[in-house]
């Protein structure tokens, strides 16, 4: 069955790539980047802004942003008008690691997806495309 055969490659290509990347990326992690990537999409973002894009509690989404603090990849301020209201942003030295982290990223994908041809490099981001966008 197709959905068998793509589960088992899919699943081998993404330990892979999580092998690696976790590998390569350190002391960042793969998780620290995906989030670094958000707070840089969405600008200024309040911790609890997070916890729709990411599958986890507030009690983590704290604990991962006192570690990013500590190795001072974000900033937390408060807000001037409600000072209850912490805004997260990256900090210079985030931005370097997302930079980084975005360019091994990158050069593990690009690894992979150089076994096949520009044609069917394209075809296959289509195809993902479509099975990812329903």
């Amino acid at each position: 069955m197709v959905a068998d055969q793509f589960t088992i490659l899919w699943t081998r290509l993404s330990k892979e790539w999580k092998m690696s990347l976790e590998q390569s990326l350190a002391p960042l992690t793969e998780g620290q980047l995906h989030v670094l990537e958000l707070i840089e999409q969405l600008k200024q973002v309040k911790p609890s802004d997070l916890i729709e894009y990411l599958s986890t509690s507030p009690a983590a989404i704290t604990t991962l942003l006192d570690r990013m603090e500590r190795n001072q990849l974000i900033e937390r301020t408060r807000d001037e008008q409600d000072r209850r209201i912490v805004w997260v942003t990256v900090s210079e030295k985030g931005k370097s690691e997302m930079e980084r982290g975005r360019q091994i990223r990158n050069q593990l994908v690009a690894g992979s997806l150089n076994r096949i041809s520009e044609h069917n490099q394209q075809l296959l981001v289509y195809l993902l495309g479509k099975v990812a966008n329903p």
